[in-house]
């Protein structure tokens, strides 16, 4: 008996829970507008076309106009170094310097070598002066003065020679102190007082950088350069090219692109080129780096900005406004950037409204309450 009001009790309070649930389902349609999911607001901005000017960059590495590496002409100790390393210096200042006593007594053998061929070639003139009216007077036979005038010609020839080993060991002296080529800024310095330096050394004793212009290398695809190549032939772009430095700020001075090589680089497949600059307060210095950056106006371009611009596993989306103020979440194939906005090469139209608001909260065909949004905010 106690088992059957208990499973009488349940089924009571089973009863009970179900009539509530139906009668909470029943009025379901009459709670507060207030608990119904509202419309995502969004601001969409109209896409027109416009004039553009699309940027690409690429990076670069900045080099002197004129780059010299100083090696040593002659083997010897390093005796001084005149210079540091930063300083700027002007053409035909001394550098470094050898010690030079081995190559002046090189220079003071040469020269004595010289003073004996000359006296040779003096006693050779009078003997042939000596025979001449002999010969002539037909006290001695032709054949003595034949012999003597040769003695004469071989001693001639040991002047020239001594000569000539006189003016190499004065070159080879004269080599003991290193001089500048051209003016510019000097490089690391890595040897010391004291170090022997020599010819074949792999490492120069210094690198010397002329850097009033500078040459700033960089490489563009196969692809890219072909692309330039028509649009410079079309007039949409130019020589003129600007650099962003390290620092992040644009170069005040532009400068002309020209090819550096007229090959594409098989084993990278791309094209060498350098742009060419002023470099008046000498800001850019060989070694450093700096992005060239080349514009190509665009006619007739559609640009979205990139906040309205949704990147999905590197793929960009937006969504545009349909109708019933539903949203459709469409593919774009991007051309290039400029400012703050992306150059659409398709996926859009022109009239197109595309959210630059909220789109983190959007999905596909979810309507919407749209407001205009203003298109100064997207000029920059």
């Amino acid at each position: 008996m106690v088992t059957k009001k208990i499973q009488t009790g349940n089924s009571i309070k089973f009863l009970s829970l179900f009539a509530i649930a139906i009668v909470v389902s029943s009025c379901g349609g009459n709670l507060p507008e207030t608990t119904q999911q509202q419309s995502a607001k969004a601001d969409f901005l109209t896409i027109e076309p416009t004039t553009a000017e699309m940027l690409q960059r690429y990076p670069g590495t900045i080099e002197g106009a004129v780059n010299v590496e100083l090696k040593s002409q002659v083997t010897g100790y390093l005796d001084k170094i005149y210079v540091k390393e930063g300083d700027y210096i002007n053409k035909g200042q001394s550098l470094f310097k050898i010690k030079s006593e081995v190559f002046q007594e090189q220079v003071n053998n040469s020269r004595a070598s010289l003073k004996a061929a000359q006296a040779s070639l003096a006693t050779a003139k009078i003997e042939v002066a000596k025979i001449r009216p002999l010969v002539e007077g037909k006290v001695v036979s032709p054949l003595q003065l034949e012999t003597a005038q040769a003695q004469y010609e071989a001693a001639a020839a040991q002047v020239a020679q001594a000569k000539a080993a006189l003016g190499s060991s004065q070159i080879n002296a004269n080599f003991a102190e290193i001089k500048a080529p051209v003016s510019g800024y000097i490089g690391r310095i890595p040897k010391r007082i004291g170090n022997l330096v020599t010819p074949s050394d792999t490492m120069p004793l210094t690198t010397l950088s002329e850097i009033n212009k500078v040459f700033i290398y960089f490489s563009m695809s196969e692809a890219d350069f072909i692309i330039y190549t028509r649009n410079k032939k079309e007039g949409t772009v130019g020589n003129t090219v600007q650099i962003i430095m390290a620092d992040g700020k644009t170069y005040e001075y532009n400068g002309v692109l020209e090819s550096a090589s007229g090959n594409i680089d098989q084993s990278t497949g791309t094209m060498a080129l350098k742009a060419i600059f002023p470099n008046p307060d000498k800001l850019l210095r060989a070694g450093g780096a700096a992005r060239v950056v080349l514009t190509k106006k665009v006619n007739s371009a559609l640009l979205v900005p990139m906040a309205a611009v949704k990147d999905l596993q590197d793929k960009f989306f937006v969504f545009t406004l349909g109708d019933s103020n539903k949203v459709t979440m469409k593919p774009l194939e991007i051309e290039g950037r400029t400012g703050v906005n992306y150059i659409v090469k398709s996926g859009i139209k022109s009239g197109e409204k595309v959210a630059v608001t909220s789109i983190d909260a959007l999905t596909d065909g979810m309507k919407v309450n749209p407001a205009a949004a203003s298109p100064e905010a997207f000029k920059k």
